[in-house]
């Protein structure tokens, strides 16, 4: 009678699950465009070229091994990779068999009057000792695929903590280019301040002489001036770059400044690496990341179809029971039990197709997610490319301006010596010169802070710290 309840049932069961998810996106579905517009036409970049657009700099090296060593963000990320480990090893021991045991002294006690016909003992105490076991042999892969899950998760876990070294590089990178783009306007300042105060001195002294009006002595301290004040206007800068390096790196202020007093030797500006999206995709580890997770969502979506299917489960046990203390290692006390059990849904009005809708859904939102990633790595990159070549092309302009502006203020300077200007002439030519040194200073450290910016949109290098 077992056997004919027992047949159609799992037949039912069986076929309540033949029906598994709609078909659901993967990465390969996502297009993926085939060049970059801006990107110079040439063979994929290596790591050598990629890295060369980070500032070869000391301070940046020291900043960047001691911030990748114990930023606090990236302490998170690397605990919750941490995490993501921990619950990928729970996962796989729930595909492992489980074994207990137990052990207890049971005393009872029962109603001294039994009928006559029915003697008990009123007392009684056992002694038990127990060794378990328990399996789920996973047939249809509940566990398998949960386990696949967790596995991606780390995976991803990984990734996210690659991204935050990447961002906490370009940020150092970032923040100790900025600081030696203000000592360069700094220095470019104090020479225009040198210029200003020599030509405010020559025109007091030609007051003096009683051949040049007061005013003429004005207008170079004025200029003078002006340069002093631009000076004063970088230490507010300066200081915003220390509080964020100090962020960045965990360090005290003290070290950061004596990190960035080590010398620097300026270097050319990198040329900007050719690069390929089908490249970009497997090094920007955010892209990584949101495969990772679209994968994840997926095997957790078969870990919730596979619910349509029954559960087998083994168990079996074996032990020691007596009524006696002294009978609990008689052959007589040996005790044993094995059991099979079959369960699955027969009728739960829809709960795990709602489960199973609810994954589908998470999975179309993770394959979203993937093509966003994609999409802003790609945007990224394009407007990094493009970016280089303006400041690159702002940064020649502006060098050649400040040339052709300091050739004319000397030029300037040496006619009215010669009594062949006026000092109103001289004074406007040192205006334009001491504005174009600052603003070409300026321009280069824009450029190299593109290179950076493209660095981080390629995915990075590996860092020789």
């Amino acid at each position: 009678m077992r056997r004919a309840l027992l047949t159609p049932a799992l037949a039912l069961s069986l076929t309540a699950c033949i029906a598994g998810p709609e078909a659901v996106p993967t990465a390969s579905d996502a297009a993926v465009p085939e060049s970059f517009l801006f990107a110079p036409e040439a063979t994929p970049a290596d790591e050598a070229q990629v890295a060369a657009l980070l500032p070869d700099d000391p301070a940046f090296a020291a900043l960047a091994e001691t911030a990748l060593a114990q930023n606090p963000t990236l302490g998170q990320a690397i605990a919750r990779l941490d995490i993501a480990r921990a619950s990928a090893a729970r996962a796989g021991a729930e595909r492992l068999p489980s074994l207990g045991y137990d052990a207890g002294v049971q005393g009872s006690r029962t109603n001294i009057n039994a009928p006559d016909n029915l003697p008990l003992e009123t007392e009684q105490v056992a002694y038990s000792a127990n060794l378990t076991a328990r399996w789920d042999p996973d047939i249809f892969g509940r566990l398998r695929n949960a386990e696949r899950a967790a596995l991606l998760r780390i995976d991803a876990a990984d990734a996210d903590a690659a991204a935050v070294r990447l961002a906490l590089t370009a940020d150092i990178a970032g923040a100790v280019t900025d600081w030696r783009t203000l000592q360069a306007r700094e220095a470019a300042l104090r020479s225009d301040l040198n210029a200003a105060t020599r030509l405010a001195d020559l025109a007091g002294t030609r007051e003096e002489a009683g051949i040049a009006p007061g005013f003429d002595r004005f207008r170079a301290e004025t200029q003078a001036a002006a340069s002093r004040s631009r000076l004063a206007a970088l230490d507010s800068a300066r200081a915003e770059l220390l509080g964020r390096l100090v962020a960045l790196t965990a360090l005290p202020a003290g070290d950061v400044v004596a990190a960035l007093e080590l010398e620097d030797e300026a270097d050319m500006l990198a040329p900007p690496p050719p690069s390929l999206p089908s490249v970009l995709v497997a090094s920007r580890p955010d892209i990584q990341a949101a495969a990772f997770r679209l994968q994840a969502a997926d095997a957790d979506l078969a870990a919730t179809a596979a619910q349509r299917f029954p559960r087998i489960s083994l168990s079996a046990g074996i032990g020691l029971l007596a009524f006696a203390m002294g009978d609990i290692f008689d052959a007589d006390s040996v005790v044993a039990n094995a059991t099979a059990g079959l369960a699955g849904p027969l009728l739960d009005f829809g709960r795990i197709e709602a489960e199973i809708d609810a994954g589908e859904a998470q999975t179309r939102l993770a394959f979203q997610q993937y093509r966003g990633a994609l999409f802003t790595a790609f945007g990224e990159v394009e407007s990094a490319y493009a970016l280089v070549a303006a400041a690159d092309a702002e940064a020649a302009a502006t060098l050649e301006e400040a040339e052709m502006a300091t050739r004319a203020a000397n030029l300037a300077d040496t006619r009215y010596r010669a009594g062949l200007d006026n000092f109103l002439t001289v004074l406007e030519a040192r205006r334009v010169a001491d504005a174009s040194g600052d603003r070409a200073a300026a321009a280069l450290g824009r450029a190299q802070r593109a290179r950076v910016l493209l660095w981080q949109a390629l995915g990075g290098s590996p860092l020789a710290l």
